[in-house]
């Protein structure tokens, strides 16, 4: 058994694992970085990137077969096997910058096995012992597969297998109405599959409801059936025939299942016990610092525990880089991370949304709101669908909806506005480029002072005494 002894062992190679190892390594700390599985971790290979390569083939085929502009629109004829091609290259084109070679070459001991614990500062991986004075699990999750009586004996998709499929689904049955569902509903219908979602509660049910209403009804008219308490109960069938039956009696027939309904925490073939570590199914427990009960152990992105985002993981991945390598003290926020779902139109947010905001700060909240459908280069585009809202308390934004085009962009202003504890007054004497969707965050921050500008007896009565003093 060969023994290594390290500075740092960072278990799992996705966005926070690989964030940690190449920080620290080129900082000067000895790291050995553990990976089971594939380099990149579940974004490059299963999420983030294949499924924002299928959106933008289906965004394609969509526009193709608008009239618009003065310009037919024409039948698109998709290329599903090409599309899925599309995919692979782009994942192809990202991999170089998550491989093993790279990693190598920055100094970091890359070890292609999955680690375990053996003691409070050991790590097992393969025939490898790794003895490290800081440990970082880094594993992410894997989609949660529930217990649906039926489902054990028929073929599946999730999201890690979706991708490989290259023959077009006739009919794709999708359990789940959260954003992976509803990305992948939108991708496939416009790709030329037939889609049922069947939700089990309300779709997008964390989403702002009067945002996700606007993402509903869009696809709803795109033809996707969207059909939402429906529990499922049952499932049966093969390969091209399956049969969903819901808790209400209602039965659904399609080609394909996908079975999208939330992820599940990688942490429960670590023996972290053996380190001290407590974990429960939702990740390891972890305070703000993102230490575990052993105080050598941290954890970062899903396997912390709390929101799953690759962006999280980075995130998270720059926090713990402080304490580990500069012995300062650090601690992670949740209120300035953002958000999207993109779908056509996107949907973003950060902070609280209208209902957590008027739940924790009552009368105290003022609700600014620009619509798109006032923004000029929208309507030289037709993309007047949709709005931006943000909540505000004694003048500083705690949380912002944005549901319309490019919702995921236009977010970052406002993460940037609460992560620096910025006022209102900020984004509203920012100047946007004419004509742009950016203008349409300066227009919602404006519209938190017109009522103090316009509908003020005081500012009118400043100004009339200002006008009688007759001064050029």
């Amino acid at each position: 058994m060969a023994v290594i002894e390290t500075d740092i062992c960072v278990i799992g190679a996705g966005s926070g694992g690989l964030s940690v190892a190449a920080g620290a390594v080129q900082m000067g700390a000895k790291v050995v970085l553990l990976e089971g599985h594939l380099m990149g971790g579940d974004c490059l290979n299963f999420g983030c990137v294949p499924s924002k390569a299928l959106l933008a083939a289906g965004h394609k085929a969509h526009a193709t077969s608008q009239a618009a502009f003065g310009v037919a629109g024409h039948d698109p004829a998709p290329d599903f096997a090409a599309a899925k091609d599309h995919v692979r290259a782009v994942i192809a084109e990202i991999e170089p910058v998550d491989s093993q070679e790279r990693f190598e070459g920055l100094g970091v001991t890359v070890i292609r096995e999955f680690g375990r614990f053996i003691s409070h500062s050991e790590v097992q991986a393969g025939d490898t012992t790794i003895k490290a004075r800081r440990f970082v699990v880094a594993t992410g999750s894997r989609p949660f597969v529930p217990p649906i009586p039926g489902l054990d004996r028929v073929p599946y998709y999730t999201n890690e297998t979706i991708f490989d499929l290259r023959e077009r689904p006739d009919h794709l049955i999708i359990i789940g109405g959260g954003p992976i569902g509803m990305e992948m509903a939108q991708a496939h219908r416009r790709l030329g599959s037939r889609v049922t979602v069947l939700e089990g509660e309300k779709a997008m049910g964390k989403d702002d409801p009067e945002a996700a209403a606007i993402v509903l009804d869009a696809l709803r008219g795109e033809g996707i059936e969207i059909v939402e308490g429906a529990t499922a109960s049952d499932i049966s069938g093969t390969e091209g025939a399956i049969k969903v039956e819901t808790k209400d009696g209602a039965t659904f027939e399609g080609s394909h299942l996908l079975v999208a309904v939330g992820r599940q925490v990688n942490v429960d073939n670590m023996d972290l016990h053996k380190a001290g570590v407590a974990f429960e199914r939702g990740g390891v427990t972890v305070g703000a610092d993102l230490r575990s009960t052993n105080k050598r152990v941290y954890a970062v992105g899903d396997a912390a525990g709390g929101a799953q985002f690759t962006h999280v993981a980075g995130y998270h991945a720059g926090v713990i880089i402080r304490p580990m390598l500069f012995g300062l003290p650090a601690k992670a926020r949740t209120d300035h991370i953002p958000w999207a779902t993109y779908t056509s139109p996107e949907l973003a947010q950060v902070g609280l949304t209208e209902a957590e905001a008027k739940d924790q700060h009552g009368d105290k909240v003022f609700v600014a709101k620009a619509e798109f459908s006032h923004n000029d280069r929208g309507i030289a585009t037709e993309q007047t669908t949709g709005f931006v809202k943000v909540m505000v308390v004694k003048g500083k934004p705690v949380g912002a909806t944005i549901v319309g085009p490019q919702a995921g962009e236009l977010i970052g202003i406002w993460s940037l506005a609460i992560a620096n504890k910025l006022k209102m007054s900020a984004v509203a004497n920012m100047i946007a480029p004419y004509p742009t969707l950016g203008e349409v965050n300066k227009r919602a921050a404006s519209a938190y002072f017109t009522p103090k500008l316009f509908d003020s007896p005081m500012v009118k009565k400043v100004v009339g005494f200002v006008q009688k003093l007759g001064r050029p």
